[in-house]
C-alpha cells in the first residue's frame, strides 16, 4: 500500500511512500515530526504478543485462529500466520471476502450467515478453490436450510463445514441447551452431502471478567463439550476431525483447561480465537492479565505475558482553567466502548529527555476531536504531548487507515494498514 494524505498522523513529506520506506525518513513522534493526533504501534511489544500467544496455544495443544476483526490489518494478519496461526477468524461475509483477497486459505467464520448474497459469495469461493478450508456456525434448522439451499443451488462438489453454535439465555446467538444443539446437529447431518457437521463452538467471552463471569463461561464451554459427546453417540459427525472451539481473550486459561483432547475416544481439534492480544491494551485486558482482577483466573494460571502495543498521542491544545487540560484527540480517534482512554505518558514541550508518567491525569469527557483531562494544577501546558493507552483496542483500529509502528524511542519504523 502507498500511504497518502488520507492517513491521519502522516506528515506531508511521507506521502507517496510505502510503509517500508518510512524508516528512511528518520521521523520521530517525540520530536514533533508527526501530524496530530497519531496512532502508533510499539513494534517490540507487538512482536512479543504474537510470539507469546502462539506459544500459549502450542503449550496447550490448541490451534490458534486469531480473530481478525480486532485490527483488520493485512500486515498483522501476516505476522500472526507466519508465527504459526492455523487460520484467521472472521465475523462477517465481508471479512471473509477481505481474507480471500489477501490470499488467506483457512477461515473460521465465528457467526451465522443469513443474507443470500453473503451465502452465495462463500459458496462461490468454495466452488472456485478446492483448497479453501472454511468453517461456519449455525444455531437453528432455519440457518442450516439456508446453507443447504445455497450449496445445492451452486452444485458444490464438497460439503460446507458447519459447527453448532452454543450460547446462553439472554446472550447473543447460539442454542440455549444441549438438546437444541443436538437437534441442529441432526438437521446438518440430514443435509449431507451438501453440509458436514464438524463439531461445536461457543463464545464464552460474552461474560464479564470476574468470579461470576468465570462460572458462566465455564458453563458455556461445558454445554459445547456435552453437545459434542451426544453428537458422536448419535453418529451425526461427518468423517474427518472433530472440532471444538472457544473464543475470547478474557478466559484463555479456562479454554485451555476445559477443552478436552479426546471425546468418546475421538481426537478433538481444539481451536481458540482471541483477537485483542495482538496489541493487547492498557485497560480491561491489562488488568486481567496483570492480575488486577485475581478472581478472573486462579493463582498461578498459565497466561501469555502480553504488553500494550497500541497508543494514541495528541497535544495539549488549551488549559482554560485550573485543573483542566483540553487535548486534541477524541471519539474519532479513540475507542471508548468499555472505558475512556488511559493517559500513560507526558512529553513536555521542548523536552529532549525521557517520557514522564501521566500521574494524576484522567479523561473526564470526550468530544469528536477533543478530550478533557483533569490534572493537578500546572501539570500540563499548551504544546505538551500526551500518550494514551486504550481499553479494548478493536474500535480504535477502525478509526485509522494506518497506524505507524515505532521503536522503543518512538522513532517511526513503518506502518500497519487497516481494511475496515
Amino acid at each position: 500500500m502507498i500511504l497518502d494524505w488520507r492517513i491521519k498522523g502522516l506528515p506531508p513529506r511521507a506521502e507517496g511512500l510505502s510503509p517500508a520506506e518510512l524508516v528512511g525518513l528518520g521521523l520521530s513522534l517525540l520530536d514533533g515530526d508527526l501530524m496530530m493526533p497519531a496512532a502508533i504501534v510499539r513494534e517490540e511489544a507487538l512482536a512479543r504478543n504474537v510470539r507469546e500467544m502462539q506459544a500459549f496455544a502450542d503449550r496447550h495443544g490448541a490451534l490458534l485462529c486469531p480473530h481478525g476483526k480486532t485490527s483488520m490489518s493485512p500486515e498483522l494478519f501476516r505476522m500472526q500466520l507466519e508465527a504459526g496461526a492455523w487460520g484467521m477468524t472472521a465475523a462477517t461475509a465481508h471479512h471473509v471476502r477481505i481474507y480471500r483477497r489477501l490470499g488467506i486459505g483457512r477461515v473460521f467464520l465465528a457467526n451465522s450467515l443469513a443474507g443470500r448474497a453473503d451465502l452465495e459469495f462463500v459458496v462461490g469461493e468454495l466452488a472456485a478453490d478446492s483448497a479453501f478450508d472454511f468453517y461456519a456456525l449455525v444455531d437453528s434448522p432455519a440457518t442450516v436450510d439456508l446453507w443447504e439451499k445455497a450449496a445445492r443451488k451452486a452444485g458444490l462438489a464438497r460439503p460446507v463445514q458447519l459447527l453448532v453454535e452454543t450460547g446462553m439465555a439472554g446472550g447473543r446467538a447460539g442454542v440455549r441447551s444441549v438438546g437444541e444443539a443436538v437437534e441442529v446437529a441432526r438437521h446438518i447431518a440430514g443435509a449431507a452431502p451438501w453440509l458436514a457437521l464438524r463439531g461445536a463452538e461457543t463464545f464464552e467471552g460474552i461474560h464479564p471478567a470476574g468470579a461470576d463471569g468465570r462460572l458462566g463461561a465455564a458453563d458455556m464451554i461445558d454445554v459445547a463439550i456435552i453437545a459434542a459427546h451426544d453428537m458422536i453417540r448419535e453418529g451425526l459427525l461427518a468423517e474427518g476431525p472433530l472440532l471444538l472451539s472457544a473464543g475470547g481473550s478474557a478466559f484463555l486459561d479456562l479454554c485451555a483447561a476445559k477443552l478436552p483432547a479426546r471425546i468418546e475416544g475421538r481426537e478433538v481439534v481444539r481451536i481458540i480465537r482471541p483477537g485483542c492480544y495482538v496489541t493487547h491494551d492498557s485497560g480491561c485486558y491489562h488488568r486481567i492479565f496483570a492480575g488486577g482482577l485475581p478472581e478472573s483466573a486462579p493463582p498461578g494460571a498459565d497466561l501469555p505475558r502480553l504488553a500494550h502495543a497500541l497508543e494514541v498521542w495528541a497535544p495539549v491544545l488549551s488549559v482554560p482553567e485550573p485543573g483542566l487540560a483540553i487535548v486534541g484527540a477524541g471519539k474519532r480517534d479513540f475507542s471508548y466502548d468499555l472505558e475512556p482512554p488511559i493517559p500513560l505518558h507526558v512529553y513536555p514541550i521542548g523536552n529532549t529527555g525521557k517520557l514522564e508518567p501521566a500521574d494524576g491525569l484522567c479523561v473526564t469527557r470526550l468530544w469528536d476531536q477533543h478530550a478533557a483531562l483533569s490534572m493537578p494544577d500546572s501539570a500540563l501546558t499548551v504544546g505538551d504531548l500526551v500518550g494514551f493507552g486504550i481499553s479494548h483496542p478493536c474500535a480504535t483500529f477502525d478509526r485509522w487507515r494506518a497506524l505507524l509502528t515505532v521503536d522503543r524511542d518512538y522513532r517511526v519504523t513503518g506502518a500497519v494498514t487497516t481494511l475496515f
